[in-house]
């Protein structure tokens, strides 16, 4: 089981869920800001990646840039190892 204690720590725990799963792109805006300045944005993100998570907005990013980033992440060895064996 993982551990999610962080989650305790973040802007989000006395913001109603909802506001995480916005409809529209007013929505997911507001979201990131509450983010913005939260102290655990980065386990979020990485908690969100890991466990491929498709709905909302964790970890300061919406549904679609975590994917971006997550590609990113996946390609970053490969891309690597490219540039070791030059």
């Amino acid at each position: 089981m993982q551990d999610t204690s962080w989650m305790a720590d973040g802007n989000c725990k006395d913001v109603p869920a909802d506001l995480f799963f916005p409809t529209d792109g007013a929505g997911v805006e507001i979201a990131k800001r509450i983010c913005q300045d939260c102290p655990v944005i980065e386990r979020c993100l990485t908690y969100a990646i890991e466990n491929k998570i498709d709905h909302g907005v964790w970890g300061g990013e919406s549904e679609r840039a975590r994917r971006r980033i997550a590609r990113a992440r996946r390609s970053r060895p490969r891309t690597m190892l490219r540039d070791m064996t030059k």
